[in-house]
């Protein structure tokens, strides 16, 4: 699997490759050596936050031009992920990961910050969580790995997320099918608290409408219908948002995002 490069990598060896080009007499570069460090996915999924950007210790990961390598002035929005849903390259080893606004109002403040002890050669998935508190201008996050070494190539893979702070019990992610209609609970029926994750699990590829409910329970607490999941893939379905909305239009209800990891 290709490696994602950020800009701030993309711009060093473009500075290097301009040294080369104008010292060596063949004016050739060859770049054999493969990324290092571990990869980390950015989500923003704190309700009411500002625009943020993402960074390693004091090494701005996300929300740079890459054509200027100027920081954009929107940040990561509410319900997306940084740098379109890629991972970005990280320095392996303790590295404090933290969320500063990038809005031109208070630019530069962290809300969030995760010390995280990164594997080399690891994928790992960073989200900002649960209601932003506008008076200490804060908000609650946390980091899981992405395993997906062993994935199986013969079918697609999925696991669940829960990052809705206020659900008042563990939750279960239901796929059924849209072609032959049986269910699967990814991960087991035992659901998953805030925070939590299951293991990718390998379902069949097909189309499926996804269901979340509490264990023993047979409402469905948030839907997302027509997903597809394609054989060799591997993907991320993780909830959001205040459990007690019930309007199926504010911006704060409880969703279901679905996101490719590989």
């Amino acid at each position: 699997m290709s490696r994602i490069m950020t800009p701030p990598r993309y711009l060093a060896i473009l500075a290097c490759a301009a040294t080369l080009v104008a010292c060596s007499k063949d004016a050739v570069q060859i770049i054999s050596a493969p990324a290092t460090g571990a990869s980390v996915k950015f989500y923003n999924f704190s309700m009411g936050a500002p625009g943020v950007n993402f960074f390693a210790n004091d090494m701005q990961l996300t929300a740079l031009r890459s054509d200027s390598g100027a920081t954009t002035k929107s940040g990561t929005t509410y319900g997306t992920l940084a740098a379109g849903g890629l991972y970005s390259a990280v320095p392996a080893g303790q590295v404090t990961l933290t969320g500063r606004i990038g809005t031109v109002t208070d630019a530069g403040v962290t809300i969030a910050t995760v010390p995280a002890p990164l594997a080399e050669g690891k994928f790992y998935s960073l989200f900002l969580s649960g209601p932003y508190n506008t008076t200490t201008k804060s908000a609650d996050a946390f980091i899981i790995e992405d395993a997906m070494s062993a994935f199986d190539y013969a079918n697609a893979n999925v696991r669940f997320v829960n990052a809705i702070a206020n659900a008042p019990n563990p939750m279960v992610l239901w796929a059924k099918s849209t072609t032959v209609k049986d269910s699967v609970a990814i991960g087991g029926t035992a659901g998953i608290g805030y925070k939590g994750a299951t293991a990718f699990v390998p379902i069949r590829g097909d189309a499926y409408d996804l269901t979340v409910r509490y264990p023993g329970s047979n409402t469905a607490v948030v839907t997302l219908a027509a997903q597809t999941f394609s054989v060799s893939r591997v993907y991320t379905i993780s909830s959001r948002g205040d459990i007690t909305i019930t309007s199926t239009t504010a911006a704060n209800r409880p969703i279901l995002n679905n996101t490719a990891n590989r």
